[in-house]
């Protein structure tokens, strides 16, 4: 049986914050008591609360999370020490720093400052340095592969921040969406928060949702107003996908380009994210010998490998068609063989055999410091192989 994806889908119809993703997680069936010892972990004065909500005729858990009365204007350093102090697993701790370094980079591009002098105003509060925080341990504790995302409603009007007024979606709301799909509502006030769009960002990295998968469960997030227009609420969906690859062809032919300048685009191509990349000689029009490349592309890169094709070679345009991959479960190994590490790839068939493979470049580098022909150094590893238990 092929192995299933966990995922997550977010759903932000309404909107997203830091507290609604925290109650979504929590509707999802995290307990209230692994919140609780989550926020005792951090190196703060907070208290954190958990409760019903009604929000049109939607019932969802609200979080609200309370600090000091009074907080200091914290840099990016001092959350990053914060995180770093925090009683949090290393992949939480990761996707939490890359948050903040992500809003850093953002205030700071849009005022002008380098991301360590940006001041955290409303982002570097307690309540929001737990929603971060808590957004990336939930994705640790549910063991999820991969976070998708649907269009953002973001609001329109004008709210009042630190640095004065500003229009919504705010300037650095916006920027963090850059890649998102995003729809604009009527409802006059902010949807979604700098808090929110950035863990939405860095989570999901702009991946829409798929059009297929199996749902386990659902829950739904209280935002902290309750307008009469719509229910308030963030939607996250547990999701199941099958172990398929959705990938894309990119090819595109060549005839007015040398074809000694191929492998540095194949190796810009690898580079924008390809998973594979193919050149055949073809005949084209008017007699003239051309040069087909053809690349195999995961869907979140097609736009950067599309790029890179058509900014590092001749071609007018490119075609491109979905496919979908199937692959074999996969794992690494390593061997010592004459003082040299050799790294192992190992695949199962659905029948159960095994299948390995010496690393190409490990046998290239030991045959060069051996002095000996690469061929006999894959021979000879091969017969280790064939002896000893790596596979």
């Amino acid at each position: 049986m092929e192995a299933k994806r966990r995922c997550v889908i977010f759903d932000p119809f309404s909107g997203i914050s830091g507290d609604m993703i925290l109650g979504a997680f929590i509707d999802l069936g995290l307990e209230e008591e692994w919140l609780q010892e989550l926020v005792a972990g951090l190196p703060l004065s907070a208290r954190v609360a958990v409760s019903r909500a009604s929000r049109g005729s939607l019932s969802a858990a609200a979080v609200s999370v309370e600090g000091p009365d009074s907080e200091p204007v914290r840099r990016l350093p001092d959350v990053l020490e914060i995180i770093e102090a925090a009683s949090l697993s290393d992949e939480a701790r990761l996707t939490a720093a890359t948050t903040f370094r992500k809003l850093a980079e953002i205030e700071g591009a849009i005022h002008g400052v380098s991301p360590d002098q940006v001041h955290f105003h409303e982002v570097g509060a307690t309540d929001a340095i737990v929603d971060i925080v808590g957004a990336a341990a939930a994705i640790a504790e549910l063991a999820i592969d991969a976070c998708f995302t649907r269009p953002v409603a973001v609001g329109r009007g004008w709210i009042t921040a630190a640095h004065g007024a500003l229009p919504v979606p705010a300037p650095a709301t916006l920027r963090l969406l850059e890649g998102l799909p995003v729809i604009e509502t009527d409802f006059d006030a902010e949807m979604t928060t700098p808090t929110g769009a950035a863990v939405l960002a860095v989570l999901t990295g702009g991946e829409r949702a798929p059009g297929a998968y199996t749902p386990i469960r659902s829950g739904f997030g209280a935002g902290s107003r309750d307008p009469s227009s719509h229910p308030n609420c963030l939607r996250v969906v547990l999701a199941e996908l099958e172990a398929l690859s959705h990938m894309w062809v990119l090819q595109t032919d060549l005839d007015d380009m040398d074809p000694e300048y191929a492998p540095k685009l194949i190796e810009e191509i690898l580079d924008a994210g390809a998973a594979d990349v193919a050149t055949s000689s073809i005949q084209m029009k008017k007699g003239r010998t051309g040069l087909r490349i053809e690349a195999l592309v995961p869907d979140q890169a097609r736009q950067a490998v599309s790029t890179a094709i058509l900014e590092g070679s001749s071609t007018l345009g490119l075609r491109f068609w979905p496919v979908q991959r199937q692959t074999l479960p996969r794992s690494t190994n390593r061997i010592e063989w004459r003082g040299f590490q050799i790294r192992l790839k190992i695949a199962v068939t659905p029948g159960g055999h095994i299948r390995c493979k010496p690393e190409y470049d490990d046998i290239i580098e030991a045959a060069r410091a051996l002095k000996i022909p690469a061929w006999k150094a894959r021979r000879d590893v091969e017969r280790v192989l064939e002896t000893d238990q790596h596979c």
